[in-house]
């Protein structure tokens, strides 16, 4: 554990850690010592210092909430640990999927690329949670040659709308690939990180 004498932790110990999922959404503040980052790497969860119980505490011990760690960094100062994490279920204690949902200037939304893995939890919770009249249902139960189908008439729409020089249409097309695309990555047992680490792998090729 050399790099924690790097780390800058405060005159009590800890350090501000900030918890991030996956899909790029800042989920929460919280504070490390040593012990608690320790038994973070050892453990595979994010485990934090509580300063009012003077205590270790796991995320999720009681909720269920876990949160799965995938990487962790420290910024160029030594004084902030970054968590990357699987959130399972809310972030916040309010039953928010974040702590961070008070929006100041602008609005709450997923325009950016986290919006595919809201829907990826989505097509989880279909899979696991069937509903009636569910399209993702239908697909998933029609099995990957449907799914696959239904990719190879959405990429055709896209290339067809892109010839057109037509945007909106390419955008709409578009949107209508991943979500399928979506579906058949739950299918097969894969996620949008997967993808996201054989594109890096080549982008440093």
């Amino acid at each position: 554990m050399d790099f924690i004498e790097s780390l800058k932790l405060n005159e009590n110990g800890l350090i501000p850690a900030i918890a991030q999922d996956v899909s790029g959404k800042v989920l929460m503040l919280a504070w490390m010592n040593r012990e608690s980052i320790e038994k973070t790497l050892e453990t595979g969860y994010a485990v934090y210092y509580s300063r009012s119980r003077q205590a270790l505490w796991k995320k999720g011990e009681t909720s269920g909430n876990t949160q799965k760690l995938v990487s962790m960094k420290y910024d160029c100062d030594g004084d902030t640990i970054l968590l990357i994490v699987e959130q399972s279920g809310p972030a916040c204690h309010t039953g928010s999927d974040t702590c961070f949902s008070n929006s100041v200037v602008g609005q709450n939304n997923f325009a950016d690329s986290s919006i595919l893995h809201e829907v990826y939890k989505t097509v989880l919770d279909r899979i696991d949670n069937p509903k009636e009249g569910s399209y993702t249902n239908y697909l998933i139960d029609k099995g990957v040659a449907k799914i696959c189908k239904k990719i190879g008439e959405e990429a055709s729409e896209v290339i067809i709308g892109a010839v057109a020089r037509d945007r909106e249409n390419v955008r709409y097309e578009v949107a209508d690939l991943l979500y399928h695309l979506t579906v058949l990555l739950a299918d097969m047992g894969l996620k949008w990180q997967d993808i996201y680490a054989e594109l890096e792998k080549r982008h440093k090729a």
